[in-house]
């Protein structure tokens, strides 16, 4: 069984921090790329940024890039969204998830795995 747990979600005001986690348990995949997204009511789902098994490559959605950083622990299960500077549009449920290939970029087609989603939200 397959679980995504997520972690860090809560309310800050702009220009505050958050850092989320994301500790995947069960996935059938020797190794495996990680992701986050977010999800504003009543719109599409958008693409935060990956990053692969090793950490060796990361990317970013240009919305983020200079503010969030995203990281993975040695155990390589475990990924971290640290979100600074953060701004009202940031204002979303955020999602860990899981692809078995290197990485991933730019879309959700390819991940395979979701987390239940995490509350961000962030006052002007």
């Amino acid at each position: 069984q397959v679980q995504l747990a997520e972690f860090g979600g809560g309310s800050v005001q702009a220009g505050g921090s958050l850092r989320l986690s994301c500790v995947a348990s069960g996935v059938p995949f020797s190794q495996y790329a990680m992701a986050w997204f977010r999800q504003n009511t009543g719109k599409e789902r958008e693409y935060v940024g990956a990053i692969s098994w090793s950490g060796d490559t990361i990317d970013y959605a240009d919305s983020v890039k200079g503010r969030f950083t995203i990281s993975r622990t040695n155990a390589k299960n475990t990924v971290f969204l640290q979100m600074n500077s953060l701004k009202p549009d940031d204002t979303a449920v955020y999602y860990c998830a899981v692809s078995d290939v290197a990485i991933v970029a730019g879309t959700d087609i390819g991940y395979e795995y979701w987390g239940q989603g995490t509350q961000v939200t962030v006052s002007a």
